[in-house]
This record gives structure tokens, C-alpha cells and sequence, in this order.
């Protein structure tokens, strides 16, 4: 069996929710950090550790940095942060607040829920906008090569993932039309049929992951969700390391070529963070990589 934790490439789930907590001051994480390897299941919640956890134990994991963030032409890209991330995977929406509840005690006294993402699977796995998410995702072996990491015991299997949530804007992408909506994700939404006359700045041309140097390959798990009268995406890429997303999220912003992504027309990152996401020892997350056996 992989050492990897199985929710990340498990199909996404009817219902979902995003638990983002930060660190109280002075608290040691180790603790909480423990009793969440003993209890949480790895298939039902993914769990990805934040910088400022791992420093806290003082301690170091390759290649774990911060959010960069970032400006472009008339956007910006933020950088949130955050000391540890949990997705809840499930069917019963009342059976995700029941589980949040006992996360939060069990997290106790080291970390506070900052921020809460309530999501969904929309029709076969479709953003809210209509179009499939997630079409040029890896699978297989290129999908283990893509989203983690080898190694010696206690990081292979671990995983990077940068997560943003996603506010899109339904009145301008209405008043694009059909046919400069598909040109701004290059595919038509109809069919997934991807546009050989597509611009330069449309979606797929511009995270093509095969034609970055090395090849960028990430493996998305993205959701929907809504809350009142906003919605939109969060937008969850699981790799070996940063490396490709922040390949991925450049040529978005134009720092390449000056061409920017047609998404940012209608949608804009309100979040940015980083996690690792520990391998598993059997049915439990193994915290050997940062001291906690």
C-alpha cells in the first residue's frame, strides 16, 4: 500500500468543507498535532500542515514555503496563509458541522478555526460556470509522480497543496456569451472539446502542463461552493512539491509573456495558502518528519 494519504485521490465527494485554523500564540502545536494522527480518518480528511506549525515545533520539511501572492495587470493574487488545513469529505452536510465540531476540541488549546468553506460537487464534477474542472488531470502512476513525493520514510507519499477560494462573477460572465465564454476557458462548455482557434490568453492554452520546462502536471480536487449570494471555486492542486503550481499560477498572471489568463475576466482569488499533506503509516498520518513519532 502507498504510503499517501487516500482522500487526495479518491473521487471529490458529494459535500465537502474547508477548515482553515490558525496557531495561538505561544501554543505548542504537538499536542493537537497528535491526538489529529490518532483519530482523523485519512480517507475522510485530508490534512495538510502550515509553515508556521512546522516552525513552531522547530522543525523544517523540504521544499515547505510560503503563499507567494503576487500582482499582475489589474489583479492581485493574495497570500493568506495558514498553520494547518483540513478538507472534510462527506454526504451529510450536518454530519460535517457534527465533525467540525469535534475537531475543533480536539485541536485545542493550539489552534482557532479562522475560516470555514461549506463546498459541493456540481453535476458530474463541473464548476459553476457550466464547465468541467479538472479535464487535463493526471492519472495512474503520472498521477502518484505528479502529486507526491519520494524519499525516506516520514516524507515519501507527502504531498503539496496550494489552496485558493475562488469568487466569481456571474454578471460579466453572463454578458461575455457563449462563444467568449468558451474562448476564455478554450473549450467549449457543451462538449469539453477543446478550441484549436482558442487565444492566446484562454485557460487551457495558458496551464497546458505539458508545455511547461520541466512539465508542470498538478492533480486538482477542485470544488464548488456558495454562501448567500456569493460563489464560486476552491481551487485545491496536489503536487510533489510547490514547484509546478507556482509555474502554473506565473504564466496565469502574465509574469511570462504579459498575456493574462481570460479566467481573471470573470473570477479572483480571494485566499492563497500552502500546506504538506504527511504521508500515512498504516491507517494513521505519519508526523514522523517533524518529530512527532
Amino acid at each position: 500500500m502507498k504510503p499517501i494519504q487516500p482522500g487526495i485521490l479518491a473521487s471529490v465527494p458529494p459535500l465537502a468543507r474547508y477548515l482553515t485554523f490558525e496557531l495561538r500564540p505561544e501554543a505548542g502545536p504537538a499536542p493537537s498535532l497528535r491526538r489529529l494522527a490518532a483519530t482523523a480518518d485519512p480517507l475522510q480528511t485530508v490534512v495538510g500542515i502550515g509553515r508556521s506549525s512546522v516552525l513552531a515545533l522547530g522543525r523544517d520539511v523540504p521544499g515547505l514555503r510560503d503563499f507567494p501572492g503576487g500582482s499582475g495587470r489589474g489583479l492581485e493574487v493574495p497570500a493568506t496563509h495558514g498553520a494547518l488545513w483540513l478538507w472534510l469529505r462527506g454526504d451529510d452536510r450536518g454530519e460535517l458541522v457534527h465533525r467540525t465540531r469535534a475537531l475543533e476540541t480536539r485541536l485545542e488549546p493550539a489552534y482557532r478555526l479562522a475560516h470555514t468553506v461549506d463546498a459541493f460537487r456540481h453535476g458530474e464534477g463541473r464548476d459553476l460556470t457550466g464547465y468541467e474542472d479538472g479535464t487535463e488531470n493526471p492519472t495512474g502512476e503520472k498521477a502518484l509522480d505528479s502529486a507526491f513525493a519520494a524519499g525516506k520514510p516520514g516524507l515519501q507519499g507527502s504531498s503539496c497543496v496550494a489552496v485558493q477560494q475562488w469568487v466569481h462573477d456571474f454578471v460579466r460572465f453572463d454578458a461575455l456569451g457563449r462563444e467568449e465564454q468558451d474562448a476564455s476557458v478554450g473549450r467549449r462548455r457543451d462538449d469539453n472539446e477543446e478550441l484549436e482557434d482558442a487565444p492566446p490568453s484562454a485557460h487551457v492554452k495558458r496551464t497546458a502542463q505539458e508545455s511547461f520546462e520541466p512539465e508542470a502536471f498538478v492533480v486538482r480536487r477542485s470544488m464548488p461552493w456558495a454562501e448567500g449570494t456569493r460563489a464560486g471555486l476552491v481551487f485545491t492542486a496536489f503536487g510533489r512539491s510547490f514547484d509546478a503550481f507556482e509555474a502554473l499560477l506565473n504564466r496565469m498572471m502574465g509574469l511570462e509573456d504579459g498575456v493574462t489568463d481570460a479566467l481573471f475576466r470573470f473570477t479572483r482569488p480571494v485566499t492563497g495558502a500552502y500546506f504538506w499533506c504527511p504521508p500515512v503509516k498504516g491507517e494513521r498520518l505519519d508526523l514522523r518528519a517533524i518529530g512527532l513519532d
